[in-house]
């Protein structure tokens, strides 16, 4: 496409504390192959070289401008602060990580099947995270995939086309229509307001790896999420929400009992695991928030089942208490969205992610 004939697709980074990789994301936007964008970076009250490293760029190049946000805020309201950035003139909006790269043809490469598809509200593809390609195969070469197929396939299937954030590009009206697009008190928040566009759009899919998300322990935002396994509610919070739209009366009901009991008796599993506060916190008191009330007759009966097993196969007890033990002092913590956006908070503290530009829900493993 020639710069005059091609919509003008919006890029937005959110960020805080991001000195370390900003400049090669930043990079990875100006070497698209595609020639009609602008870049925001949205900075979120950053202290270290973040805003000097992009402020230098946005001096050599006018397609770039830095934002600071007038306070401190949480990941996911960081995320929706960047989204109002896109540009008012532009047809498409893209969320970049400040630790993640685009690939040169990723723009190029969906503009050219949300142009292909007027009813496509999002655009997503294949990731690469460290040195694996992820994200789950729709049927190719399709690049069309109607709406309601894609939530089908999630909970009939446990199949997901996402992949976090940097993954997707989104149609600006989209965007603008709902705020704030992401819910923010829900971790998976991203994934909420993707099941949400999808009752009305259609999804377009590129059989490309267009994105690169980085993995690491740096972010705080992961470390939190994956200590409290945030996402574990995720199932049955979506089919609650979306399960009449995407499902039929007998499915959802036999999918919702499935994830309610999966979920219940995780909680009581984890009566033995003797988790922290932060863990109880979260699924006893923050879940509330999302419309749910613990059912402790459901944890304390799955714990019970759970001790039962415990006293009657003591040998596999042992093996499995030393792995656990094992695999915890191997972990690393990864970057998770993701996996989703953190509650709302007035400032980082040690138990809580600070509003870092981490991505909200792109995990290493497709959501």
């Amino acid at each position: 496409m020639t710069s005059t004939a091609a919509p003008l697709v919006s890029v937005v980074i959110p960020v805080y504390n991001g000195e370390k990789f900003i400049a090669d994301a930043i990079r990875s936007v100006q070497a698209q192959t595609y020639v009609n964008w602008d870049l925001t970076i949205g900075n979120n009250c950053s202290t270290d070289g973040t805003v000097a490293i992009a402020q230098e760029f946005a001096a050599r190049d006018q397609r770039i401008r830095v934002v600071t946000y007038p306070k401190f805020v949480s990941v996911v309201d960081s995320h929706n602060n960047a989204f109002n950035l896109i540009s008012p003139n532009a047809k498409y909006g893209k969320i970049l990580g400040a630790d993640d790269l685009l690939f040169p043809t990723c723009l190029e490469a969906m503009v050219q099947v949300a142009e292909t598809h007027p009813t496509v509200g999002m655009v997503v593809s294949y990731v690469v995270t460290g040195n694996r390609v992820h994200g789950n195969n729709y049927a190719f070469p399709d690049t069309f995939v109607p709406g309601r197929e894609v939530g089908r396939y999630r909970f009939l299937k446990d199949t997901s086309l996402f992949s976090g954030p940097s993954q997707s590009m989104i149609r600006a009206d989209v965007v603008r229509e709902r705020q704030p697009f992401y819910n923010p008190v829900n971790y998976a928040g991203d994934i909420e307001a993707y099941l949400e566009l999808l009752q009305r759009h259609d999804l377009g899919f590129v059989h490309q790896a267009l994105t690169y998300v980085r993995l690491g322990p740096d972010s705080r935002t992961t470390s939190y999420l994956s200590r409290i396994q945030a996402t574990a509610v995720g199932r049955m919070d979506e089919i609650t929400k979306f399960g009449n739209y995407y499902l039929t009366p007998e499915e959802r009901g036999r999918c919702l009992s499935d994830a309610t009991h999966e979920y219940y008796r995780f909680l009581g599993e984890n009566v033995w695991e003797f988790r922290k506060k932060e863990f109880w916190d979260y699924h006893l008191n923050h879940v509330t928030k999302l419309g749910y009330r613990p059912r402790y007759s459901l944890i304390a009966g799955y714990a019970l089942l759970r001790l039962v097993d415990f006293i009657g196969n003591p040998l596999r007890t042992v093996k499995g208490f030393a792995r656990r033990v094992a695999s915890r002092s191997k972990s690393q913590p990864q970057r998770a969205s993701s996996h989703g956006p953190t509650p709302q908070s007035h400032g980082p503290t040690p138990s809580q992610p600070s509003g870092s530009g981490s991505s909200l829900q792109s995990m290493p493993t497709a959501r």
